[in-house]
Parts: C-alpha cells; sequence; structure tokens
C-alpha cells in the first residue's frame, strides 16, 4: 500500500466514527434519525443520508432498550 491510499483509508474511517458518533446526537428516535442523515448527507449525498438515518435509529433503538 501506498501512503496515500493508507491516507484515504484512515480519512474514510474517521469520517465514519464521526458520522455514527452524530447520529447518537438527540434524545430521541426522531432526533437522532435526523441528526445522522444530515452528518450522512453531508459526507456522502443521498446514499450517506439515507445510511446516516439508519445509523441514528439503530443507535436510538439500541440506547433506548
Amino acid at each position: 500500500m501506498t501512503i496515500p491510499s493508507i491516507r484515504k483509508i484512515a480519512g474514510a474511517v474517521m469520517i465514519s466514527g464521526a458520522m455514527v458518533a452524530l447520529a447518537a446526537c438527540g434524545t430521541n428516535v426522531e432526533q437522532r434519525a435526523a441528526t445522522g442523515a444530515i452528518a450522512g448527507a453531508v459526507v456522502a449525498g443521498p446514499a450517506g443520508a439515507v445510511v446516516g438515518g439508519a445509523a441514528g435509529t439503530a443507535v436510538s433503538k439500541a440506547t433506548d432498550d
């Protein structure tokens, strides 16, 4: 692996971690899903919004149970 490819992988990991952390913001399912969707949309566009919303919902379900 070259240094630029390692940097790209590290950047993607950090962005993914930030997206999951932002998906955990909020006090209920709707807020967490919305925060995750916004974070996902900023990072990866419409597909990221879907993934972020799903991550926010999953985090909410996991923490509420």
